[in-house]
């Protein structure tokens, strides 16, 4: 129970992960792609998460991170149709960082509890992350196109904001 509950709040609390997961159900909604993208993005983020909680690692994940909000905010601002194959891939690349990053952050902590536990932290980060993507894909649908385009505008922002304060403290370090 302690690994589910730790699996279902990260994604919330993390906000560059939520503001990530709501762009991609918007852009997986209002394209043709729908479960399949969201599904390459939870495989790809789950292989990431146990890729770092078995001792390996990938480089500039929070940039990266940060990256993928500036493109999937952008994709869904601009409504441009993007091929579904093209789509499916970005989900699934930008899942590989963020999953790393929830594996660095929580998961190799968790797992030192147990496999239990560490099962437990997957299976909740993947079910919260399908249930906001799903109905951010959902609500995408519903509502007026020129709010979904503010709602991924406001998220490439949020993204450029975190990449330039990462700039900054490089470069002040």
């Amino acid at each position: 129970v302690h690994g589910i509950l730790s699996g279902f709040g990260h994604p919330i609390l993390g906000v560059d992960h939520l503001f990530f997961i709501i762009a991609m159900g918007f852009a997986a909604g209002l394209s043709n792609i729908g479960w399949s993208g969201i599904a390459a993005y939870v495989a790809s983020m789950l292989s990431g998460c146990l890729l770092v909680v078995l001792g390996g690692s990938l480089p500039a994940q929070e940039v990266l991170i940060f990256l993928s909000l500036i493109v999937i905010g952008s994709v869904v601002a601009s409504q441009r149709d993007v091929p579904n194959l093209l789509l499916t891939a970005t989900f699934g690349g930008f899942g590989l960082f963020h999953g790393a990053a929830y594996g660095g952050s929580i998961a190799g902590q968790e797992g030192s509890a147990s496999l239990v536990v560490l099962v437990g932290y997957m299976l909740g980060l993947g079910v919260m992350q399908i249930g906001i993507a799903s109905g951010a894909g959902l609500l995408a649908t519903r509502a007026q196109p020129i709010t979904v385009r503010l709602g991924g505008a406001m998220v490439a922002g949020a993204g450029l904001f975190l990449l330039l304060e990462q700039i900054e403290g490089f470069m002040l370090s």
